[in-house]
């Protein structure tokens, strides 16, 4: 596939080849977590974020801290990528949209960096050879950041790279109140026998040693990450649909662990919220059966 070996990143799910799938949903109890209240509207949000996660600055080389000596250091990154790593991304983010809302925003810095000028050229010459169909738009990083706190709804699938889909991510979490509330994946491409794609499946936050057995962390994220892993490498959308659901009617009665807590609301820990999303799951199993 090229010259760097592929890898698993630490906050998203890397397989053959890496793209980290981060999902923003607001719930319909959204206008009570979200920390731009004043900007969204109660629901409805509902975006897929792709960040490249096995190229670009994480990874390039040289990457070092030289001493210049007389008391000076200089610190090296490299930024990086090859045609086919861009291609790849812009390709799944395309193949979702198509299954969304149709539309693609590619987000680079092609004013300042090399990398952003092949990204954009590389995504736009993809769209016109095989993905018309799909509106495709592009903003810049920093503009997009904006965007994303200014008027979210403008977006479908974002598809950027290892720098800027990290930092994407983590503002748009908090249009859903928490990084406790975002899931997110490490897809792979999908095998040509089983037609299958693997993944790994994780929440978009660390493991918060400084709150470990204290039953207060939102289990939210790692659910709804389960449903991802349900509707991405299990091909089981009834099964995940009705997952995220359950989380939705869970919040609906007005149940919060504390990084969400609200006035009005009910406080609950880990396994409270936990056993309440069971319960809902089973309610709505039973009504459907």
């Amino acid at each position: 596939m090229g010259r760097r070996p592929l890898r698993c990143a630490a906050r998203g799910w890397a397989v053959a080849a890496a793209q980290g799938t981060r999902p923003v949903r607001q719930h319909p109890a959204g206008d009570l977590l979200s920390g731009a209240r004043g900007f969204l509207e109660p629901d409805g949000l509902d975006i897929i974020i792709l960040r490249e996660l096995t190229g670009g600055l994480y990874f390039g080389e040289p990457k070092t801290i030289i001493d210049l000596g007389n008391g000076q250091k200089r610190a090296i990154d490299t930024q990086v990528y090859d045609t086919y790593e861009i291609e790849r991304i812009a390709r799944v983010g395309f193949e979702l949209a198509r299954k969304r809302r149709n539309k693609v925003t590619s987000s680079e810095k092609r004013n300042v960096m090399k990398s952003g000028v092949l990204w954009h050229e590389v995504v736009t010459d993809l769209h016109k050879r095989e993905y018309s169909d799909v509106k495709l738009e592009h903003q810049l990083a920093d503009a997009c950041g904006m965007q994303l706190v200014r008027w979210p709804k403008q977006f479908d699938v974002i598809v950027c790279d290892n720098l800027f889909g990290d930092m994407l991510s983590d503002v748009a979490a908090m249009l859903t109140g928490s990084l406790g509330m975002l899931p997110s994946a490490s897809l792979g491409e999908v095998d040509a026998r089983t037609k299958k794609r693997s993944g790994l499946y994780e929440p978009v936050h660390g493991s918060a040693p400084d709150i470990a057995g204290k039953g207060v962390a939102n289990p939210i994220a790692m659910v709804a990450s389960f449903a991802m892993a349900l509707r991405y490498s299990l091909g089981m959308t009834k099964e995940a649909d009705l997952v995220e659901q359950a989380i939705a009617a869970a919040l609906a009665k007005r149940l919060r662990t504390p990084d969400i807590q609200s006035e009005g609301m009910t406080l609950v820990g880990t396994a409270q919220m936990g056993e309440a999303i069971v319960g809902e799951m089973a309610r709505l199993a039973t009504a459907a059966a």
